[in-house]
Parts: C-alpha cells; sequence; structure tokens
C-alpha cells in the first residue's frame, strides 16, 4: 500500500502538469528549438518513466525509515514534485519563460537536495533519480533556449 500511495502522490503531480499541458504540443510546434530539441512525442514516455523511478525512491526511503525518520528528505522531496507541475504552468499555460527557466533551476537544486537526503537512508533511492536530474539539467538548457529564441512566444 505504501508503494502505491507514493506513486499516487508522484502521478498527481503528474496530472497537475499534464492538465497544464494538454495544448502543448501545438505551442511546442511553434517555437524555435535547437537541432538537439526532442520530438514532443518523446516527453510522455520519458517522463512515465521518470515518475514511476520517483515514485519508487519515495517509497524505498519511507519504507526504511517512515515518515518520522525521513522527515525532511520526504518534504523536500514533495516540495520537488510540487515544482515540477508548477514549471508546466509557468511555461505553456502563463509562457513565462523567464520564469520558467528560474523555477526549472530551483527544481533541479530540489531534487540533487533529495537526492543527498534520501543518499543517507538508500543508496539505491537516491541513485534511482539520477535520470530525472539529468533530464531536468536537459530540460533546463532546452527552457533557456527557448525562451531566449522566442521572445514574441515566452516573455
Amino acid at each position: 500500500m505504501g508503494l502505491l500511495g507514493w506513486l499516487l502522490l508522484t502521478f498527481t503531480a503528474a496530472a497537475v502538469g499534464g492538465f497544464a499541458s494538454a495544448g502543448a504540443g501545438t505551442f511546442y510546434r511553434e517555437l524555435v528549438r535547437p537541432s538537439w530539441a526532442p520530438p514532443g512525442w518523446l516527453f510522455g514516455p520519458v517522463w512515465s518513466v521518470l515518475y514511476v523511478l520517483m515514485g519508487l525512491s519515495a517509497w524505498m526511503v519511507w519504507r526504511a525509515r517512515g515518515f518520522a525518520g525521513a522527515r525532511t528528505g520526504l518534504l523536500v522531496f514533495v516540495l520537488q514534485l510540487a515544482a515540477n507541475a508548477l514549471w508546466t504552468w509557468l511555461f505553456f499555460v502563463w509562457r513565462q519563460g523567464g520564469a520558467a527557466f528560474a523555477e526549472i533551476l530551483l527544481l533541479w537544486v530540489l531534487i540533487a537536495a533529495t537526492m543527498a537526503l534520501f543518499w543517507r537512508v538508500s543508496r539505491l533511492a537516491a541513485a534511482l533519480l539520477l535520470p530525472y536530474l539529468a533530464w531536468v539539467a536537459f530540460a533546463s538548457a532546452l527552457t533557456l533556449f527557448a525562451w531566449r529564441m522566442n521572445p514574441g512566444l515566452l516573455h
């Protein structure tokens, strides 16, 4: 049941972001993108895998120490989930490129902090977040490029 709870929480954040990205495909195609930008269809499968890894990671820490024993790490995990969902709103709905870029940098820091806190409990739980950290680093570069190259579409 614990695993289901952490996956549910993680995919709830995904759904909040997913709701904001309902029209993202059209907007993404309108953007001037770098040659290294992935095709729009790739984001769904990548994020699905990342959300599963996030949920597993949090569950492993929770299972090892409980909420009371890993309170800070699990709270930072929840905070990064909220930041994750917020980015989609900033970028795709409100079209705030500068704010989305600043926020994704904050997200990266929160993920790194979560990993450091999880490392103390479970190295595997921390390692499960490595693909997420790498993808957000890549997404940060893509966000900066999109913001700078699309002043008419992103503020």
